[in-house]
């Protein structure tokens, strides 16, 4: 048994599918079901006794308390966070409260539940955090790739609130003995992903025949890594990572977003011709306020120790995503709702297309 909090999201949600695929041990699956936690990302699971779905916030520590000693789990996979850097620059608060209080909540009763523990129980209980890439700042063009080493530098409320998380996580270890391990990740992308992130905002925005909005000059570079990529880097971490260690996880697919949207483009015109070419529907907008120039991963250390690559190149990845959201329009209908479509106006009428 282990116990996954923000598996309804897009990354927890695939870890939680490809961990009963591949391992096929019970989950326990905490989520507070936010506008981008979706039931319906389980609905396979619906009736599979080893997914045990529990209704909750990180910050409910009586709850989380209960159910670590009800389900005693070797493992905490933590993905619940808010992630979107524009929703974080609307509403910083949101952030710090999910992503830095929830984190210290969970910990808290994460240290009770072990401290309890006995034996190889508490041999080989870990807690896994799920970080991002965003927390070391941003690269020069000729920067070498963000390591394990690399100072912090977040330049962003969500990059900030992330990185308040990780080095609770690192304390939480280094003081009272809590076998942590972190794992930073590179840009996902993938099936499930909540279509205000830039590959289904813009997959979705094409087939409606709407503008693509890209921020700036489109020239700002990020390492793409197929969700299912990261979902196995999780699994080797978890399996054989040291305690206390850190794990960056990135797929080796330095693209710029320009480089993305007329990928993508081209991929609707082969699998979804319109009467024009997609890329005509390119628009630039303003910039998003700080945004970072590049990120890249260097991944030697998860290789070396961990034996984890990225099985996945960018180009079948992409392919694979557009076919996932092209044959899924019950989904895509479904997340987006009201609440969504009134969001991407706010965000975007400002910049100069809504």
């Amino acid at each position: 048994m282990i116990l996954v909090t923000g598996g309804a999201g897009f990354i927890g949600a695939n870890f939680v599918l490809d961990w009963l695929a591949t391992e096929g041990t019970p989950v326990v699956n905490l989520d507070k079901l936010t506008y981008a936690g979706n039931a319906g990302n389980l609905e396979s699971l619906r009736n599979d006794g080893r997914h045990h779905f529990v209704h909750a916030d990180i910050n409910e520590r009586e709850r989380v308390g209960a159910l670590l000693r009800q389900h005693r789990p070797r493992a905490i996979v933590h993905f619940a966070a808010e992630s979107h850097v524009d929703r974080s620059i609307h509403g910083p608060g949101e952030f710090v409260h999910t992503n830095v209080v929830g984190t210290l909540s969970l910990l808290e009763e994460a240290r009770a539940y072990w401290s309890g523990l006995a034996g190889a129980e508490r041999d080989r209980f870990r807690f896994l955090h799920v970080s991002t890439d965003e927390v070391y700042g941003s690269l020069g063009a000729d920067d070498p790739a963000f390591s394990e080493t690399t100072p912090y530098a977040p330049n962003s409320p969500y990059a900030a609130s992330k990185a308040g998380s990780d080095h609770l996580v690192r304390a939480y270890h280094h003081t009272y003995g809590l076998p942590t391990v972190t794992t930073n990740c590179s840009n996902n992308y993938g099936p499930l992903q909540f279509p205000e992130k830039l590959i289904p905002l813009m997959i979705l925005n094409a087939l409606a025949g709407k503008p693509l909005p890209v921020y700036g000059d489109g020239k700002n570079v990020r390492d793409w890594l197929y969700v299912g990529d990261h979902c196995a880097g999780i699994r080797a971490a978890l399996a054989r990572g040291r305690p206390g260690e850190t794990y960056n996880i990135g797929g080796n697919s330095e693209k710029t977003n320009l480089e993305v949207v007329h990928t993508l483009c081209a991929l609707l015109d082969e699998l979804q011709p319109a009467g024009a070419p997609h890329a005509k529907l390119i628009t630039f907008v303003k910039d998003r306020p700080g945004h970072d120039r590049r990120y890249a991963i260097n991944a030697t250390k998860i290789r070396d120790e961990l034996g984890w690559g990225p099985q996945e190149r960018f180009e079948t990845g992409l392919r694979r995503t557009v076919r996932w959201y092209l044959d899924n329009k019950g989904w895509t209908d479904n997340v987006t709702s009201g609440a969504y479509r009134h969001w991407i106006d706010a965000n975007y009428r400002e910049r100069g297309t809504a």
